[in-house]
Formats: C-alpha cells, sequence, structure tokens
C-alpha cells in the first residue's frame, strides 16, 4: 500500500556523544524487525529521565515506548508532534494515578517516527498488540473471525468455512460473530442448495454419491448426478442468498414448487417446499435492521467499576451476521472515547475494515481514525455516532447488550472469587491461587496418546494458554498413564524453568492477561499413582512451592464421591453439595473435554492418512489415477506388479517402487 512504501521510520535515543538514530524498515510492514540501540543504564527514573529525551526530540509525529528497570514495555502511545507530547509526561501535577505511576516507573523510552499521524495510530495498534503494555486499553481476545468461502477455481465449486488471508479464488462472505453462526449458516446452505464441502482430491476420487447426497445435503456433481451447468445454478442461488437476496430466491423456489405439483411431480414439489421452510427459518432468525444499511460494524462501550465491555455488532448484505463481547484491559482513568479508540484501531489490525463504522458516542479522534482505517482498506471509510432514526434504535440495542454482558461477567468474576479462595482454605495455600493448571491424558489401548493442559484464574478460563502433549509411542508403554503424566509435566515445568528461572519468582506479578506465568495449584487427573509420578518430577526439578492435588474417580466413578490426594496427607472426599466439589468438577471435565477432543482430532487425522502419501514420486495426479483405477490405498497395496503398470500415469519404474513399498511393508 502506499503508506507502505513512503513511511520513512527512525527509532531515537538520547544521544551519548556524536551518534545518529538508526534508520529502520517500515513499521507498517516489519515494526517487530526493527533494532533499538543498545540500552543504556539510567541511574533515575520519571520525569528526570523523560526530559533528557526532549533535547533530541524532532516535532514529527511518531510512535513512542516508556519502559521500565527490566526493559519491560509500559506504554505504547502515538502523537502528532512527539516533542509536545513527551514534554507533557514532564509535568509532576495534574496527572492522573495511571500515568503518574507510568512516569516514575520509566527509566528509558523509544521512538519510531512516521510520514503522517494516521500511520502512527496503525502502528500503535500493531505494537500494543504484539508487547502488551500495562498501562495501555488492551484488547485481550483477539482470534480472527470465520467466514463462508464459495469457490471459483474449480469446476464444481465448493462451499466452505474460512479463516485467515483471503488468497484463494472465490466469494468470501463475512466476518460471522463465531463458528457457530457459520456452521449453522453452512448446514442451512447445504439443505437450501446441495453444494459440496468434499475437498478436491474427494471429489476427483468418488465413483459414488457419498452420505451427504443420501442425507440430500448435496447434489453430488461428483458422479454427474446433477449436470455442471445446473450445479452452477445452485452455486449462484447460493451466492444470491449470502448476498441478501433471499426474498428471490424464496419466490423462485415457490415457483418451482408450484409447476411441479401442477405437473404431479409430488416428490419435488415436496422438496423445494422443505427448502422454502429451511429459508424462512433463517430468515426468522434474522434481526430487524434499519432500512438501507447493508455494511457495517456496532461498537457499543459500556463500563463500570473499572472493567469495561465493548459489544460488536456485524452487519453484511443487509443480514445480522451474529454479535460478540469484548473486555478490554482499561484503567478507571479511561474515557469511553479512548476506549473505543484504541479497541477499534487493535480489533481492525488484522480484519477486513467495512465501509461504516457505528460508535455509541462521538469519538474525540474520530477525523484521524477515519482518515487512519481509510488508509488501511484503501477505500473510504465512514466512523460516526448515531443520532437518530432505526441506526440509532439499533445502537441502544447494542448498548443493551453491553451493558447486560458486563453485568453476567462481573458476577461470574465474583463467583471465581469466592471459589479461589474456597480452594485457599480447602487445600490449605499461602494465598488464593491466580493460575490453576489441570491435566489429563487419553488413549485407546495406548494408541494416538495424547496430554491435555488447561488453565483457569481469576477471570475464568484462559482458552489462549491451553496446550496438547504429544507422545511418541517409543517413549512410552501402551496404557501407561503414569509415566504419560511424569513425561507431561517434566516438559511443562523444564519450559517454565528455561523461560522464568529455576523456580516460580516471589515476585511473580500478573501478566498483561491478568494471569501470572508460574502455576499456584496443579490439578492431576488421577490418583495416588498419578500423584506421585508428579511429585517424583517436582521434587527431581526442585520446583517445591507448587500445590499438586490429584483427583480420583470414586467408586463406580460416581460423580460427587471422587477422591482427593495430597501428599503426606490422607485422601478424602467433599460434601455432595459443597460448591468447592461443583468448581472442582468443572475443572476436571473441562480439562478431560480438552484431551478428548485433541485425542479424537490426532486419531481422525491417523486414521485419515494414506500410506499413498508415504511413498516418493507419489503426488496428487498419481494418487488420483491409483485410487480411480484401484478403487482404494489397500486395493493398491494388494495390485500386482503388472496392474500397476497397466495404470495412466504410472512407469515401469515408479510401478516397481509401489510394489516394493507395499511389500516390505508386509515383511
Amino acid at each position: 500500500m502506499a503508506r507502505e512504501k513512503n513511511t520513512k521510520t527512525k527509532i531515537i535515543a538520547p544521544q551519548r556523544g556524536r551518534q545518529s538514530p538508526p534508520v529502520l524498515p517500515s513499521p507498517a510492514t516489519e515494526p517487530e524487525t526493527a533494532t533499538a540501540p543498545q540500552k543504556k543504564s539510567f541511574p533515575k527514573s520519571g520525569t528526570t529521565v523523560i526530559k533528557a529525551y526532549l533535547k533530541n526530540l524532532t516535532s514529527s509525529p511518531g510512535v513512542y515506548r516508556m519502559l521500565d528497570k527490566d526493559g519491560t514495555v509500559l506504554y505504547v502511545g502515538k502523537a502528532n508532534n512527539l516533542k509536545n507530547r513527551v514534554a507533557s509526561y514532564t509535568r509532576e501535577k495534574g496527572q492522573s494515578n495511571r500515568i503518574a505511576r507510568m512516569i516514575r516507573a520509566t527509566t528509558e523510552m523509544e521512538f519510531i517516527l512516521t510520514s503522517t499521524e494516521s500511520e502512527a495510530l496503525l502502528l500503535e495498534a500493531t505494537l500494543i498488540k504484539k508487547m502488551k503494555p500495562r498501562y495501555n486499553v488492551l484488547l485481550r481476545d483477539d482470534k480472527s473471525f470465520p467466514s463462508i468461502l464459495i469457490r471459483t477455481d474449480h469446476k464444481a465449486p465448493q462451499i466452505v468455512k474460512h479463516r485467515g488471508a483471503r488468497k484463494q479464488k472465490g466469494h468470501y462472505f463475512g466476518p460471522f460473530a463465531s463458528a457457530g453462526s457459520v456452521n449453522r449458516t453452512l448446514n442451512t446452505l447445504q439443505q437450501l442448495f446441495l453444494l459440496r464441502d468434499c475437498t478436491d482430491s474427494q471429489f476427483e476420487s468418488r465413483t459414488r454419491p457419498c452420505l451427504q447426497y443420501q442425507i440430500k445435503r448435496c447434489s453430488a456433481p461428483c458422479t454427474g448426478h446433477i449436470s455442471l451447468e445446473d450445479y452452477q445454478s445452485l452455486v449462484n442461488d447460493a451466492t444470491d442468498f449470502l448476498r441478501g437476496k433471499s426474498t428471490e430466491i424464496q419466490s423462485k423456489m415457490k415457483d418451482k414448487m408450484q409447476k411441479a405439483s401442477q405437473e404431479l411431480e409430488f416428490e419435488e414439489a415436496a422438496f423445494y417446499r422443505d427448502r422454502i421452510s429451511a429459508l424462512t427459518q433463517v430468515q426468522s432468525h434474522q434481526s430487524i435492521l434499519p432500512t438501507g444499511f447493508e455494511e457495517g460494524d456496532i461498537f457499543a462501550v459500556h463500563t463500570e467499576g473499572g472493567s469495561a465491555s465493548i459489544q460488536v455488532f456485524f452487519i453484511r448484505t443487509g443480514q445480522n451476521w451474529g454479535n460478540r463481547a469484548y473486555y478490554p484491559r482499561i484503567d478507571k482513568s479511561h474515557t469511553h472515547s479512548e476506549i473505543l479508540e484504541s479497541f477499534i484501531a487493535q480489533f481492525y489490525d488484522n480484519k477486513p475494515v467495512p465501509k461504516l463504522v457505528l460508535t455509541s458516542i462521538e469519538l474525540e479522534n474520530k477525523t484521524l481514525l477515519q482518515e487512519a482505517l481509510s488508509t488501511k482498506a484503501e477505500r473510504k471509510i465512514k466512523v460516526y455516532a448515531p443520532q437518530r432514526g432505526a441506526k440509532l434504535e439499533l445502537m441502544n440495542h447494542a448498548i443493551k447488550n453491553a451493558k447486560e454482558a458486563l453485568a453476567r461477567k462481573l458476577a461470574e468474576g465474583s463467583a471465581q472469587t469466592h471459589h479461589l479462595k474456597s480452594l485457599q482454605k480447602l487445600f490449605s495455600l499461602n494465598e488464593s491461587p491466580k493460575r490453576i493448571e489441570v491435566y489429563d491424558n487419553s488413549h485407546i489401548q495406548g494408541s494416538s496418546p495424547i496430554g491435555a493442559m488447561i488453565v483457569s484464574g481469576e477471570e475464568g478460563f484462559v482458552k489462549n494458554q491451553y496446550r496438547k502433549f504429544n507422545f511418541n509411542t517409543e517413549e512410552i508403554t501402551a496404557n501407561d498413564d503414569f509415566e504419560m503424566m511424569r513425561i507431561m509435566l517434566s516438559r511443562r515445568l523444564k519450559a517454565l524453568i528455561k523461560e522464568h528461572g529455576t523456580s516460580k519468582p516471589v515476585s511473580d506479578l500478573p501478566s498483561s492477561d491478568a494471569i501470572p506465568a508460574w502455576p499456584d495449584l496443579l490439578l492431576i487427573d488421577g490418583g495416588k499413582g498419578q500423584l506421585s509420578s508428579v511429585m517424583e518430577i517436582i521434587e527431581e526439578l526442585g520446583v517445591n512451592d507448587i500445590a499438586v492435588v490429584a483427583i480420583s474417580k470414586g467408586p463406580d466413578r460416581n460423580a460427587g464421591r471422587e477422591q482427593f490426594h495430597i501428599k503426606g496427607q490422607p485422601s478424602f472426599t467433599m460434601e455432595l453439595k459443597d460448591p468447592s466439589l461443583y468448581f472442582l468438577q468443572r475443572l476436571r471435565d473441562e480439562a478431560h473435554r480438552f484431551a478428548i477432543g485433541t485425542h479424537r482430532a490426532r486419531r481422525k487425522k491417523n486414521m485419515a492418512a494414506n500410506p499413498l502419501d508415504e511413498i516418493s514420486g507419489i503426488g496428487p495426479g498419481r494418487k488420483r489415477a491409483l485410487l480411480t483405477h484401484f478403487g482404494s490405498a489397500k486395493a493398491v497395496s494388494r495390485a500386482g506388479l503388472k496392474d500397476l503398470k497397466a495404470v495412466d500415469g504410472i512407469s515401469a519404474q515408479m510401478a516397481e517402487t509401489i510394489y516394493d513399498f507395499f511389500h516390505d511393508q508386509s515383511e
């Protein structure tokens, strides 16, 4: 983009003698590769340090970073005039408590010059997301949103759920608020338009229709049950539907149903009747939208008790494609305008920007944000707060959702805090645990073994810190749960020690996600054997300040009769109606769910593995030819050398390679 080509950036540090700041790559493309000058050790912190930088600062726009004595980034900010902005931090009076704490902790600053303030805003958002500074408004959950892709690079277009960069040829529809909303829409589209969702290799290797055809979710273009021309007509109808032309599609289906009925084709008429019914159901789930509002995102913010909730609604092709709640990390001193401006800039850092962005309040820097988003999208973007009409009604609905979401979040947080304090008392911990790690493993008679770790903290489950552990069958004995648990904890603790030191630090402050790196409590799914395996590795590594509790199922594996095992103490059970028991069960069940889901995914991958992929020289074309000729990989393995040579595209030498591969496999 133009801004990437013209941007000139520099990092500036206080000069010692005669030195000039190095020129760095464009921040819009590679901010992480910027190499700062070697850090200087400053004897002081606060305004004294900040004043030292003013001598070398220019009045150019750019981004600044404030760092503490350990080199940790405290704050990332942008300015149209760097010198004036930094000078504002030298005032010792009139600062908020948050800013005053930040200034006192600052021992060093770094600067990147940009061509315009809008470029500085985009770079600021990128750096905040990457560095997670303690004093910035931080978007903590930044997963990419799913969309629907109808591919156009195949004779029979495929419809799939898509995430990430839009590199494949086809029509993209989204974003949707969640994977669930995409899956529901895909199911509806398959019922309505009978489009395929199989891969190209599956499509090419089919000799008869699959189950999707049998349950009337695909028209089977792979086997010629529908002509490519008629299939393309279905694809066009699905594309029109996703573009908001559902009324026209419904009218067309009604005409076809009536025509089939008049011609006494009652089975065909019933088919169209069912499709019309499914389409009507989809339309009933769509919220009432303002006339003429075809595309846009709606952002509503609500704050209470130092916490914030931002509700985002996605409107595309005149349809409501879902909403989602966010809970950014803020300080009480942040205004609604500051929260929304920072949030929106970070939100669109890795997402396409719609034509219209509606906000619950008029933003102080609306023009700057509008210019930055327009630069990123390479087209005009409008940002404003609706004042009247249907758009205001829709915004009020979003604000109501934001208030209710924050109320639920605060209630859950209060209950979570209570549960953590209960665990402190129950397990005789020194303090309420801030990070709990729960471990479980899964396998079927030793096959596809998998280990799983889930994390819970003061705000509930922290899913972006879940981990899975793969085991090689050579390093464990089949069904040896004790060894699997020992290996899993060994890997985890060694990684912690390597990154954070030999033991849990006393001053283990919460990270930007409000959860420390070291766990306070380990919950192990298992009995005394698993506990002994874990304690063995803990003592071996010298990590003696973490509480470990094993949870085993009680008699007859009944929930509520679990036994708890702690080293040096007799096992015990809890009262059936004890809230702490329910909380521990929920933690264990989440670990079990994650372990089972991960194991199923690995087992499915192993089952789907084709031995032909392991043969050198076998690519998609030869693989397709072999499967088409013989019907399956198993049939290929049984084929004789003469039969293999008869396959189109398989030379005599390749036939010998294939034959030798399966012959050696059987020995």
